[in-house]
């Protein structure tokens, strides 16, 4: 079940810190319980917002608060969330749909294992839920009925077929074409900019010496960790790895070098403008398509996603179009 309810803190967080360590609860209670919409008449307060706002961006509890430049866009996308799932419970209730009392007591059951002790669970409960259990249970009532719809009309509908899949790959041939692509790793000997002819002649010597090292490394790991200890390069942070690089991408010296290397060869010095670099290479990979097997686990996840979607924002414009949401 989706847990959109927080502990106090959380809410109280938003309107300041010296608001709550002032425990001044009335002005927060009234600030909190201020309609911000209402959907086919319901009231939806700044307290169930901020609750949204909170699961988009949770980071906002230990950062004072949303940045800036994302506060409005993240509550735009909060409002929009929290009309959208009273308009999916409201469905629910038309559609006369039930809990058993087995899933209920399984939801509850769930809900009280994110508290970590009984006094927890009754702080959240007495600043939440005004203390009442019979609240806590129907607001996880809501949940389960709004998850009801959201299976029934998003995601058992956003299911992919092993024939879609393999449709999808046969129709869409250049979406899993490889180009012709290097795997390799290099060591970059970077002089200062604006450098002094003193500058660069140690750069110089320092990517001979770096040649000669390099030289001696015998394996992947050997001359990962010559490159995180010499190279100037940003690469050097992951052992000077560029995994795969398309041909067409690499500057026309470094093209020339590693056509005429065979894996797990180390190249001479090749010199881009004041710069050098030793390259190491670990693979050729030849120009051609991925196999369906390879990519049917991520291409199921891609077209999974996309018609989630899809059924998500037809649902939600079907409910706006027969329901009147008034944002305040």
């Amino acid at each position: 079940m989706r847990q959109r309810h927080r502990i106090c803190a959380v809410v109280l967080a938003a309107f300041g810190t010296s608001w709550a360590q002032n425990s001044n609860q009335l002005l927060v209670q009234k600030l909190v319980s201020r309609p911000v919409a209402r959907v086919n008449g319901s009231v939806l307060t700044q307290g169930d917002l901020l609750r949204e706002m909170y699961t988009i961006f949770p980071y906002a509890r230990t950062h004072n608060g949303f940045p800036k430049a994302m506060e409005a866009d993240i509550r735009s996308g909060a409002l929009k969330m929290i009309e959208f799932e009273e308009l999916v419970y409201q469905e629910a209730l038309r559609r006369k749909l039930t809990v058993l009392p087995a899933q209920m007591d399984r939801a509850a059951a769930d809900f009280l294992k994110q508290f970590s002790s009984d006094a927890e669970f009754r702080s959240y409960l007495t600043s939440e839920m005004n203390g009442s259990l019979d609240k806590l249970r129907t607001s996880i009532r809501r949940s389960l009925l709004i998850e009801r719809i959201l299976k029934s009309d998003v995601a058992d509908r956003a299911t992919v077929t092993a024939a879609e899949l393999r449709s999808y790959y046969d129709k869409n041939p250049e979406q899993f074409r490889i180009p012709e692509s290097f795997a390799f790793q290099t060591i970059s000997i970077l002089p200062p900019d604006k450098a002094s002819p003193g500058q660069l002649k140690e750069a110089a010597k320092r990517a001979g010496d770096a040649l000669l090292k390099a030289r001696a490394t015998k394996t992947y790991n050997d001359f990962g960790l010559l490159a995180e200890k010499i190279s100037d390069d940003d690469y050097r942070v992951s052992m000077g790895d560029h995994k795969a690089v398309d041909r067409a991408k690499l500057p026309p010296s470094v093209s020339q070098v590693v056509m005429a290397m065979q894996a797990g060869t180390v190249s001479d010095l090749i010199r881009i403008d004041q710069a050098y670099c030793i390259v190491r290479l670990n693979s050729h990979i030849a120009a051609g398509a991925k196999k369906f097997e390879e990519v049917k686990d991520s291409l199921r996840t891609q077209l999974e996603k996309a018609k989630t979607e899809q059924f998500r924002s037809g649902l939600n414009k079907r409910l706006r179009a027969t329901g009147r949401v008034e944002e305040l």
